[in-house]
Order: structure tokens, then sequence, then C-alpha cells
């Protein structure tokens, strides 16, 4: 049996005396690059060089070393006769162990004072070509880049007499390979900060956009902050503004959302985000004339196309909550929803594209600062998706299920009476259910989600909060507060947050009161609970959709009191039997659609 060799290639040398002393007694033979080979000599260790078996002195400053057949060949032989020939026929001799890591490139760019030069300096190309291949082939070869390792491979090496098993081999190539991953991402990062949105000569570096900097994370402290693809271009364009990370998180979940909703209803949509759920989400049906007033756009003198009608209604399902959101559009946006929009308090829009008059009406909005993206309708993500959380990364295939009627087929109440308007709103509950964080819940009617209770821990705090912002939406259709005295100039916002206090019932005091009664003119007397009630009591009709299993019938009886009719939830939970005979003493009509919808 031939004596096993190992070359030595090392930046961190932490260890390194030690584990060549251990590697030399147990009658392994030594080679080594540069510094890494000066070290151990200098310490008395035998050693020789790698310019002894490549032929080829060390040359240009030290960047090539080991980049040569005599090394390659020695790592990435087979065992199998073809490559046994090759190696004896060139005179190479097969090399059993690479000890290697990388030149410290992330902490020099950490550097305040780091200069480009600097940074290319640090990039290694032989260590990273010694550890692919090296792992490439770790059916034969030990590969060991983590200092941390040496004594548990010494050990296993004496122990196995010169063989440490094929389970030790493959966790650390799998380290190795780790670990030149994360060597590429930190050049690519660095690189793409660098030239892939810079501008030199007003000419663009790197082609096609593929990363920008923003203000800052999810919060002010947290700098720097990207938004970047590692292929192509992004998927979307910046026409006015700059997009913060939230603002990104809101967009793209909200266009991936309209997107969607149009593509399974063959209608316009449009969806109201606010850190990252929707506030509301609707489709392009017509307005009728009380429908204008509770939106709010009864006075626009702009016809209203399906897409305007479709973000007024999705605006209007929780005013409150939409102060300040982010709007997503399945459909160019048109003069008359950008004229929509322009009177609403919102931090941007994402659509895929503009008529020059919406953009120029958008472009005026916070004095020209009003984020406006522009996303490429053709673009479909990739399949599957990873996110990081406290320093671990999480992957999993993208969430690609399909919601259309076909999801809704297994009806398992008395009741299967599903009109075509019912089936729309449900299926609009559940795809607002899959861009939702969860547990959440849904109601929805005429085209327009109207309450949706999302982040609860418990699914019936979920139905309550949807159900009850249902029941303030509902209640905003009264004649009585259709017909609220506001005084002149009273802002839009202020009216949302009276109307609210007004049909929530909230009792003022003070000062607060005051502030309250001075935007009417004259005397407001509240709803009575008798009025309400009366009122509540012709709410019907109502779609609701939950993204999990109803664990307990209160969940249907607390909806069927927000006029709920329709179901739709997963099945699974011990007590479907008895959501079931719920859903049937109040005659709804309840859709087992065996899709769970988390979305976190």
């Amino acid at each position: 049996m031939s004596q096993a060799i190992a070359l030595l290639s090392v930046y961190d040398k932490t260890g390194l005396l030690d584990f060549a002393k251990g590697l030399s007694a147990a009658g392994v033979r030594l080679l080594g690059s540069g510094g890494t080979a000066k070290k151990i000599r200098d310490a008395g260790i035998a050693i020789e060089d790698v310019s002894d078996i490549t032929k080829a002195p060390e040359m240009l400053g030290g960047r090539v070393k080991t980049l040569h057949p005599a090394v390659h060949g020695g790592i990435l032989a087979r065992a199998i006769p073809s490559d046994e020939q090759d190696l004896q026929s060139q005179g190479i001799a097969p090399i059993s162990i690479v000890v290697c890591n990388l030149y410290p490139f992330s902490s020099t760019i950490a550097q305040p004072n780091c200069t480009l030069p600097d940074a290319v300096e640090e990039i290694d190309i032989g260590g990273v070509t010694l550890l692919r291949a090296a792992a490439k082939n770790h059916a034969r070869v030990s590969v060991v880049s983590d200092p941390a390792d040496y004594t548990e491979f010494l050990a296993a090496w004496t122990a196995g007499q010169g063989d440490v098993g094929q389970n030790l081999r493959s966790k650390l190539a799998l380290k190795a390979f780790e670990m030149t991953a994360q060597y590429d991402e930190a050049i690519s990062g660095y690189f793409r900060e660098q030239y892939a949105s810079a501008e030199l000569s007003k000419e663009k570096l790197a082609g096609p956009v593929q990363r920008i900097a923003l203000r800052y994370g999810a919060n002010p402290h947290q700098k720097p902050a990207q938004a970047f693809v590692s292929e192509g271009a992004l998927p979307f364009k910046v026409l006015c503004g700059s997009p913060g990370y939230i603002n990104l998180l809101d967009a793209l979940n909200s266009y991936a959302l309209v997107k969607e909703l149009q593509e399974a209803l063959n209608l316009p949509a449009a969806a109201s985000f606010k850190h990252v759920s929707p506030a509301g989400a609707a489709v392009g049906i017509a307005l009728d004339e009380t429908e204008k007033k509770v939106y709010g756009v009864e006075d626009l003198k702009e016809p209203l196309t399906p897409l305007a009608c479709a973000y007024a209604r999705a605006r209007g399902a929780d005013r409150m909550s939409s102060f300040g959101d982010f709007i997503g559009l399945s459909a160019p946006c048109d003069l008359a929803t950008a004229k929509i929009i322009s009177r609403e308090v919102s931090d941007g829009i994402i659509a895929p594209g503009y008529t020059p008059e919406a953009l120029e009406v958008l472009s005026k909005k916070k004095g020209g600062k009003y984020c406006v993206l522009e996303i490429d309708p053709t673009y479909t993500p990739p399949a599957v998706e990873t996110k990081q959380v406290y320093g671990v990364h999480l992957r999993q295939r993208r969430n690609d299920s399909k919601i259309d009627a076909n999801l809704f087929t297994n009806l398992v109440t008395e009741n299967k009476a599903l009109p075509t308007e019912a089936l729309t709103d449900l299926i609009l509950a559940t795809l607002a259910l899959k861009y939702t964080q969860s547990n959440s819940v849904a109601y929805s009617k005429h085209g327009a989600i109207i309450g949706l209770g999302a982040g609860q821990q418990s699914r019936i705090h979920c139905t309550r909060l949807a159900g009850g912002k249902a029941d303030i939406w509902w209640l905003r259709h009264h004649p009585r507060v259709l017909s609220l005295p506001f005084k002149k100039g009273v802002k839009r916002a202020e009216k949302a947050n009276a109307i609210d206090t007004f049909v929530g019932g909230e009792v003022l005091e003070g000062g607060e009161k005051a502030q309250w009664e001075g935007l009417f003119d004259g005397a407001i007397e509240p709803l009575s609970s008798a009025e309400k009630a009366e009122w509540a009591a012709k709410l019907e009709g109502v779609a609701c959709s939950s993204d999990a299993f109803f664990p307990f019938p209160d969940n249907v009886h607390r909806a069927r009191k927000s006029g709920v009719r329709y179901l739709a939830a997963p099945n699974g939970s011990v007590m479907d039997a008895e959501c079931i005979a719920a859903a049937n003493e109040h005659g709804m009509v309840f859709a087992h659609t065996t899709l769970r919808l988390f979305h976190h």
C-alpha cells in the first residue's frame, strides 16, 4: 500500500502545527504551499513543497501555486482502473487528504478603509479549487476545511489505520461545499454592491440592475440593507421614490396575490397591504351608488374603471388598517385608479405598468417621493425559496398551489347551493389567506375582502377579529353613517377615523369628545344598540375562508353572526363532524378544501 499524501494550503493557521505533527507521526507524507510549508518546516516537521511535484515554481506573486495537473489529477482521480492508469502514465501520485481554508475576503471588505484592489487581492482561487475538487471526490479524498475538525480527523485516521470512513468524509465534504458557497456569496454580494447598480459615466457596469440599496432594513438601525437577485435582473423597476425593506415585502406579496386573483377570476384585482398582510383585496366588480359613498369615491368626476373599482373596494375594506398602505395592482394603473390613490395616504404602489397620465399623477404624490414600482408581469420566481432566521437558513418549495373553482367541489353540508357570486368570494377569500400571516380567516362579499383576521394564535380569535371588521364594514353602509354632516375641509383620514368611532360606539370624553364633535355640523346622536342589531341582521350572503381547519364549532357560530352563508376550510380536525353540524344548523354551505395555506 502506497504512502498516503496530504496537501496542506491554509490561510488560517490555527492548530496547524499540531495537526501536521499528528499526520506526520501517522506516516502521512506532507505537501505544502507557500507560507504553510514554511511554517511547518520551521517547526522541524518534514514537508515537501508543492513545486517539488509540479516541477513549476510559484508565480505571479503567489497567485499560482497549486493550479496544476500534478495536484488536481492527484485529488480528482477515482479508484477506478482508467484513472489509476492515467496517474501512472503521468507519474502523478494520488492525494488522500486536502487541508485548506481561504483568504479572509469577508473580514477584509468589512474594514472601513477597504478599497476595491484590496478586495480583489483577497479573492482565493487556488484554495476554492482545492476544496471543490477534494469535496467532489470525497468518495476517496478527505477534505479538511475547518481547524475545529483537526482533532476528530486525526483520531478517526488513527483508529481507522488510514481510513476515516465514508460518513466523516461526507460530513467534511459538505462543510467544504458550504464554505465555498458562502465565500462565493460574499464575493458576489460585494461586487453586486460595487457594480450591479452603480453608475460610471452614466453607464451601468453590469447590464440590467441586479441590486438596489435600501435606506435601511425593517428598522432604521438595521443597516446596510439591499434587495437583489442572483440571476438576471430585478423583476421590478423603480420609477419614482425609494422603496424600503418593508415596502418591498408588501409590494412583492401584494403583487403575487393580485396576479393570482386576476388569473383565477379573469378580473382586474387590487390589494391594500400593511405589514406583509392584506388590509383589503378585491376584484373589479362595478360599484353601485351606495358603495361609491361607502368607499368615498362618489365625488370623482373620472369614470370608474374596473381596476379603479377594485382598488376602491380593497382600500375600503378596512380604512383604518389601510392608512399608509402599499398598493398592488394586477393590471397597468390607469388615470381613474391613480386619482383615487392620489387622495389617500399610502406609501407606494406596484403594478405591471402605468399610463402616462397615471404616472404623472402618482409622481407628484409626496412631493415626488411616492414609491412607484413597475414589475415585469412575465416574471416567475424560482420554485424553491429560502429565508434566514437567527442565522439558520430555512428552505422550502414555494407555495405554488392553484386556487380555483375546483378547490370548492367537496360540499359537506346538507345545503349545497353555491352560486357563482359566492364561489367568486370564496376564491377571493382563500387566495387572500395564501398571502396573509397565519393563523388567518377572511370574510368576503361582492368581490371584496370585508374582514380579515391575521396573525392570531387562536383560530377563534381570527374569526372574531375578521368578523368584527366585517361588522364595521357593514355598519358603514348604514344610511345614518352615509349622511353624517362633516364640515367642509375635514380630511379623508379624519372622516375614516370619525366613522370608525361612530359605528364602533366608543365612548369619548373631555377634549377627545370635543375634537370629535368639532368635525360635524350640528349634534350627532350615536347609533343605538337596537339600530345596530337591526342593521346587522340585514347582512347576508357573506363568504368565509380559513387557512387551516376549524378546531371547534364556535368558529362556525361566530361566522354566522356576521352574515356568513358560505364557508371554506381544510378538513382534518377531530371536530370536523361538529363543525359540519353547526353549519347545517344555520343552513350554511361548507366546502372542505383539503388545502392548508399557512404563510409566514
